[in-house]
């Protein structure tokens, strides 16, 4: 398994070019994303790049490999390369399995291109599949958050507990939802946006440009259709 994610992370290195401000996701397939820039950088490959990490765990691997950090600029990155937790046939896909959810949101909606890499365990037939929908959320009100969450039909739970309560790296608890089989993916999104304590949720519909899947057979690159 780590050798296709190996093989998704140096297929997305075409994506790169000198110059770029880059975001740079969270995972375990982002890790070898980071050591092959690493390497391109140091080679002399790619120059000027630097990189927006969406979480301390990427901040903290980047630094160590030597890829130059820069806070998130106003106009946003050129590209920005992350996982996914699932993906749909429309590059539709839930994230934030790792916790860094809404600092992913924030750098890939900013980013003119968006790049996701994985494993061929990552695509489903419909959203929701294999795994919950995590939603950050402020501590202050959170009944009255998952009661509005439950009236959206979905299931929250905290994730850790109660008493260890799992905290991102903004401070903020998450709830875990199972998704169930919904028409209008994007009315869900929007009334869990318009919930007052929902700071972000795993629902990214409509924004990767591109998906690099490695399968035993290789990468398959996936283009957004439209």
């Amino acid at each position: 398994m780590n050798d296709r994610k190996a093989a998704a992370a140096q297929a997305a290195l075409q994506e790169v070019s000198s110059g770029m401000v880059l975001g740079l996701g969270t995972g375990s397939t982002v890790q070898f994303f980071l050591e092959a820039l690493a390497e391109r950088i140091a080679s002399g490959d790619v120059r000027d790049v630097v990189g927006v990490p969406t979480s301390r765990a990427t901040e903290r691997e980047s630094r160590r490999l030597g890829i130059p950090l820069v806070d998130l600029p106003a106009e946003g990155v050129d590209v920005a390369v992350d996982g996914m937790d699932e993906v749909d046939p429309s590059l539709n896909a839930v994230k934030g399995l790792g916790g860094a959810l809404l600092r992913e949101k924030v750098v890939a909606e900013s980013a003119k291109r968006f790049v996701l890499i994985g494993d061929d365990g990552k695509p489903v037939d419909r959203l929701g599949a294999k795994t919950p929908l995590p939603i950050e959320v402020l501590a202050f009100g959170i009944a009255r958050t998952e009661a509005r969450i439950r009236g959206l039909g979905l299931e929250p739970s905290l994730r850790g507990g109660v008493l260890e309560p799992f905290l991102s790296d903004n401070g903020h608890p998450i709830l875990d939802a199972a998704l169930p089989e919904v028409e209008d993916l994007p009315g869900l999104a929007r009334s869990l946006d318009a919930i007052p304590g929902v700071l972000g949720h795993g629902l990214f519909l409509g924004m990767a440009d591109v998906a690099y899947l490695a399968t035993g057979d290789g990468v398959k690159r996936v283009e957004r259709a439209g």
